[in-house]
């Protein structure tokens, strides 16, 4: 990873063109070929970029940049593309490289395949009587997360961090063809998320199908409901 912060001014010309004009920014350049241009203030993101696979080439400024101020001249050009990243360098303040290794990657914590494994060992949050039948149970169409069996026969599960619209109709459909398999009928749905929106509950509730709101943390042993005080 090089790191280079330097007053400069940046054009990119390609599928679109973008300039900005001079001032002193953050220059990444890493090891995958990726440029990114960032500032101090504003979004995370950086202000422009080149996405990898990518070659930086350094240049010297022709005789009308030198006269401007101009230093150097990065050209970045994109392998795949006639996309180019150009970037005119006044002066540089800093200028560094470190080897950062290979990085073990994002570990998410309350994901989809977290919050299936947990219900599958707490079946019972669905309510007494069940039993869980198979997690991502298959079908034409895709694994339908948890199958259980319930007090009035067969439940199927879609369960969702975040309950929208989408994960009701992705039920919906489960529900009708699993609904037409006699040794299954009548399959009951039952969609659970952390959190599920309004619009989502109101559709859901409309189609017969029952929400239940998850507490991951409390799943995990890590927060006792009945201690709160709110």
């Amino acid at each position: 990873m090089r790191l280079v912060i330097a007053t400069c001014s940046v054009t990119y010309s390609g599928r679109l063109n973008a300039h900005l004009a001079q001032a002193t920014r953050l220059l990444m350049v890493k090891a995958d070929g990726a440029v990114l241009v960032h500032s101090d203030g504003g979004s995370y993101k950086p202000l422009n970029w080149m996405s990898p696979p990518a070659t930086l080439r350094v240049s010297a400024p022709d005789a009308e940049e030198a006269e401007a101020g101009i230093t150097e001249i990065w050209t970045v050009k994109a392998d795949k593309s006639d996309d180019t990243l150009r970037i005119s360098l006044s002066e540089i303040h800093h200028d560094s490289s470190h080897d950062l290794g290979t990085d073990p990657g994002l570990v998410k914590d309350g994901v989809e395949s977290d919050l299936q494994r947990l219900l599958s060992e707490q079946i019972d949050r669905l309510g007494e009587g069940h039993r869980l039948i198979r997690r991502e149970y298959p079908t034409p169409i895709g694994p339908v997360d948890i199958l259980a069996k319930g007090p009035d026969g067969t439940v199927a599960v879609e369960l969702k961090r975040r309950g929208d619209i989408d994960g009701v109709e992705q039920l919906t459909r489960y529900l009708d063809l699993l609904n037409r398999d006699p040794l299954l009928a009548p399959v009951e749905g039952v969609f659970a998320a952390q959190q599920i929106k309004p619009q989502a509950r109101t559709l859901a509730e409309d189609r017969g199908i029952r929400c239940v709101v998850l507490d991951y943390d409390e799943m995990r042993g890590l927060d006792d409901a009945e201690s709160r005080l709110f």
